[in-house]
């Protein structure tokens, strides 16, 4: 559901969803996007209580390295290769789900 609410946020915000559980044998990026001359790859978490911490501190140092492993096996392929003049960045969504109005943290070029 979290990464639901994240496209539709993020397509409200003007992004092209390229790609959606992009999956490797290393691990997964649970979308993939465009706006303009940027490639973005972004990690959503999901939480329904802060009892544990916000959505995005499990984004640690192991996850971003899966992460850009993951994303440098999405561009080698031929298909997937973008201008070169395309800047990438990380994202994280931070998705909290409580009551009726879920509270969504976008945090750009997060690592």
């Amino acid at each position: 559901m979290g990464e639901d609410l994240a496209a539709q946020y993020l397509i409200e915000k003007g992004f092209e969803i390229l790609s959606r559980n992009y999956r490797t044998k290393i691990g997964e990026i649970d979308l993939i996007v465009r706006k303009d001359d940027f490639l973005v790859f972004v990690e959503v978490k999901t939480r329904k209580t802060k009892a544990y911490g916000q959505g995005f501190e499990a984004v640690n140092y192991k996850k971003q390295q899966t992460l850009r492993q993951v994303a440098n096996q999405y561009l080698a392929f031929e298909k997937h290769r973008e201008k070169p003049n395309t800047s990438m960045r990380f994202d994280v969504m931070d998705v909290f789900i409580q009551g009726e109005t879920p509270e969504m943290n976008h945090i750009e070029n997060a690592f």
